[in-house]
């Protein structure tokens, strides 16, 4: 229905994001599905619904061009966006003389300028609608790994969470850090060597979180898998 709520998610083509988008779909939102993988994002829009219901488009986070012609599409085919998940994100192997400076790079511009932009360009149209926040922060994101430049990033985005958080107060805009611990997702490329939580463990944190009434705000879902030992 052209009233039904619309959910934006980066990093919307595997993983969290595309566990995300079906569970969001299921409960009856309309979704905006970002990244830059084309293809897969195509399919998963078709499996939801096709244009009525979803849309792909491909953005890359750290282009502002990209980040306001998402929300522009999101605009155009839904008429609001109700809920932002700047979910987008990738990791490297640990160790200060591990992985390249342009892969560092990349990570640093994709984890935190990236959310960051995301914020920036969905703000308005979460003003409006008195909508949500939801951006994916980190085990990593609270305390800090051996030689890890992702957690320092994830740091960043624990950060941004509550700095968004106050940026939008007397807005009626909620705003919430998903903090997964172990997940098994392409983000890893050996499986985990214990139980790991499953994207849809954290696709139904997300859901929890945006379905409280609008006087209650979740600000933070810290999820470990039980046998994770840290």
């Amino acid at each position: 229905m052209a009233d039904d709520p619309v959910l934006l998610i980066t990093g919307a083509s595997t993983g969290i994001g595309a566990a995300t988008a079906r569970h969001a779909a299921d409960a009856g939102y309309r979704v905006v599905l970002a990244a830059r993988s084309e293809d897969k994002l195509a399919s998963l829009a078709d499996e939801l619904g096709g244009s009525e219901r979803a849309i792909a488009v491909r953005c890359d986070v750290t282009e502002w061009a990209d980040q306001e012609a998402l929300v522009g599409r999101a605009l155009d085919a839904f008429g609001r966006v109700d809920v932002a998940f700047a979910n987008a994100g990738f990791g490297g192997p640990r160790g200060f003389q591990s992985g390249s400076p342009d892969e560092w790079k990349e990570m640093v511009l994709t984890n935190v300028y990236g959310a960051a932009l995301t914020i920036r360009a969905t703000f308005d149209a979460l003003v409006e609608t008195r909508g949500h926040l939801v951006i994916t922060s980190s085990i990593a994101g609270r305390r800090a790994l051996q030689g890890s430049l992702y957690s320092a990033t994830k740091f960043a985005a624990t950060a941004m969470g509550e700095a968004a958080r106050l940026d939008f107060n007397d807005t009626g805009v909620r705003v919430t850090l998903i903090e997964p611990g172990m997940v098994d997702t392409p983000f890893f490329e050996e499986p985990p060597s214990i139980r790991a939580l499953e994207a849809d463990d954290i696709a139904r944190a997300v859901m929890f979180a945006i379905s409280q009434p609008p006087h209650v705000d979740v600000n933070e879902i810290m999820v470990r898998p039980t046998a994770q030992p840290n």
